[in-house]
């Protein structure tokens, strides 16, 4: 499929790709130049790749421009007991906030098991954060309750692959886990879920969200569904950029 690319970040990229290429000697060297032209035009997923790098580069700077309250509720984001968590022996911490119902969260999910399963040093934390009507609060009050948090990532994937989750789909979704969908409801009624949703919703007010799904990694907020940016992210951590939560000093 033919891709289009806006014409200052291909001029972007084609001045980065000769200048870093520029022989020693001094002056231009027109054959050299041509036969890098040639090769970007034989192999235009170099300048995609390019591009895409550029933009998740960009975005990473406009992510931790937009963090510096980000230190003020480390604790409640990377190790609040109450959240589901992935990998909780990992060095480094990914938090999503996200909604069941939320179409961006089911297109980026497959993505999001997939960095799971590439990086067991990960602690991947869910924060349940419903704003798209009753069936969200259904399944985030749920979500939240000890029989589905006993069947640990099981239901949350399911229920985010049902692209028409509703109170049906839910309930088919825990008997098919061996649960007793009426005593799982029971259970959601608890105050201490409304507490620790609450809690989220205070949180994610602070950190300025509006949607979902919305990503912190490190000193990084990342409002939007951009894997490619949240992996960035996570490569500047791992980097050893920003220290982490209880990493070795």
């Amino acid at each position: 499929m033919t891709r289009t690319f806006p014409l200052a970040a291909l001029a972007t990229v084609a001045a980065l790709a000769l200048g870093a290429c520029q022989p020693q000697a001094s002056g231009s060297d027109p054959k050299f130049g041509a036969q890098v032209r040639a090769y970007l035009l034989e192999h235009p997923e170099v300048i995609e790749e390019a591009v895409q790098k550029l933009r998740a580069n960009q975005m990473l700077e406009q992510a931790k421009a937009g963090a510096s309250e980000l230190s003020r509720y480390r604790q409640q984001l990377e190790a609040d007991p109450r959240d589901l968590v992935v990998n909780p022996k990992g060095r480094f911490t990914v938090v999503e906030f996200f909604d069941y119902r939320c179409g961006y969260c089911k297109v980026v999910a497959p993505e999001i098991v997939k960095l799971i399963a590439e990086n067991p040093d990960v602690r991947f934390v869910f924060k349940e954060f419903p704003i798209f009507g009753e069936v969200s609060d259904s399944a985030a009050r749920m979500a939240l309750t000890p029989q589905v948090k006993a069947k640990g990532f099981t239901l949350h994937k399911a229920w985010m692959a049902d692209r028409g989750l509703d109170e049906a789909a839910l309930d088919r979704h825990l008997a098919e886990a061996g649960l007793n969908p009426a005593e799982v409801r029971r259970a959601a009624a608890n105050p201490a879920i409304d507490a620790q949703l609450r809690d989220v919703r205070n949180l994610a007010t602070a950190l300025g969200l509006q949607g979902t799904p919305a990503f912190v990694v490190g000193d990084y907020l990342i409002p939007s569904a951009d894997i490619g940016v949240v992996r960035a992210a996570l490569a500047k951590v791992k980097g050893g950029e920003i220290k982490r939560l209880g990493s070795p000093t």
